[in-house]
């Protein structure tokens, strides 16, 4: 690995339209370890946008690793996931399910959808950011992602 890709940031899409939530994912992954550029959009089309680097996010960079709620406005998460994973050039990036939804149907769905992996948003301040930091310690510096 070059000395240019070890001082790359690591680009993190988070596709988010709770406001609180987004702050408290800030705030996790500013104390990490790992250099990251958080890059929040609020919902399923602007996702996409950001993904396929349309309008407003032309200049987009291509995300190393996707946190992805599924109840959102305009395009939810599943239809979102559903995209990114029939796509060639996305369904390598790996996308973390982070949501509420604890429905079992939920969980089934993401995973048939092709999601690396399905986390249940505590609702408990510090446990929320533990389990940010937990995420990020698993897909930051424990898994090899793939180069961009």
């Amino acid at each position: 690995m070059s000395m240019f890709e070890q001082m790359r940031a690591i680009e993190i899409l988070m596709v988010e339209d709770n406001p609180g939530d987004v702050r408290l994912t800030r705030e996790a992954f500013k104390d990490g370890r790992i250099w990251n550029r958080l890059h929040v959009v609020e919902d399923g089309l602007a996702a996409l946008d950001f993904l396929y680097r349309r309008g407003t996010h032309a200049d987009a960079p291509r995300p190393d690793l996707i946190l992805l709620d599924l109840n959102l406005p305009r395009m939810d998460g599943r239809e979102v996931l559903s995209v990114i994973k029939a796509d060639p050039l996305l369904r390598i990036i790996p996308v973390v399910v982070l949501t509420t939804s604890q429905a079992e149907e939920d969980v089934l769905r993401a995973y048939h959808l092709s999601a690396n992996c399905y986390v249940t948003k505590p609702v408990d301040f510090e446990q929320f950011i533990r389990v940010v930091q937990a995420i990020e310690n698993f897909w930051l510096t424990v898994v090899r992602l793939p180069s961009p």
